[in-house]
């Protein structure tokens, strides 16, 4: 019986912990990007989110319209990270949660070097 148990709480101990927060629904905001030359260029951005556990999934891009598939997303704690297939130069993005807020950066590299951008995001009601 004793040995039941400790297989019992290894078992459990294994599972990836559940994330702190959830992040699933539409997140709107300002994408701010800046690139190799020093230009920047603001514009909108919609993300549309779905957590599992620890996984994300679903789709960003400029606008509702104009949305690129998520290929790999996580959430440990507050922090999230997305890979988003944009064609030959995926994005990289690195959010953090805190207040109903996603904020951070994108990075993508392209042709013509990194493009890097600040997000600030705001879920959707």
């Amino acid at each position: 019986m004793k040995l039941l148990l400790c297989l019992a709480l290894v078992a459990l101990a294994s599972l990836p912990a559940a994330a702190d927060v959830n992040v699933t629904g539409n997140w709107t905001g300002t994408f701010n990007a800046t690139g190799p030359d020093g230009q920047s260029h603001d514009s909108g951005a919609v993300l549309i989110l779905k957590q599992n556990g620890n996984q994300i999934t679903g789709s960003a891009g400029p606008d509702e319209n104009e949305q690129h598939p998520i290929t790999k997303g996580t959430i440990d704690g507050n922090k999230v990270v997305l890979e988003v297939d944009a064609g030959e130069h995926p994005f990289h993005l690195e959010l953090t949660y805190t207040e109903d807020r996603l904020q951070g950066f994108a990075s993508q590299t392209g042709d013509s070097g990194e493009r890097r951008a600040k997000l600030d995001l705001k879920r959707a009601k």
